[in-house]
């Protein structure tokens, strides 16, 4: 039986809570693209370095490689 993504959306990614985290890491992005931190293709992530995706202060936002970032246990 094939998947049905439509319902797996729905089911989790599509909920309030992790569609308002997913808005805040976009935040996070264009912050410090516009601060001229990363830049598209460049191979980065933007880290949250207390691991609230909801505090967007500079100081808490780090340039990293994805490699390392996506690495970590959560």
């Amino acid at each position: 039986m094939p998947r049905n993504y439509k319902k797996e959306y729905a089911n989790y990614d599509g909920t309030p809570v992790v569609k308002k985290k997913r808005a805040n890491r976009n935040q996070a992005r264009r912050i410090m693209t516009k601060a001229g931190v990363v830049r598209k293709g460049d191979g980065k992530d933007v880290h949250h370095v207390n691991g609230n995706t909801r505090d967007n202060r500079r100081k808490n936002l780090r340039a990293v490689p994805a490699s390392k970032n996506r690495s970590r246990r959560i």
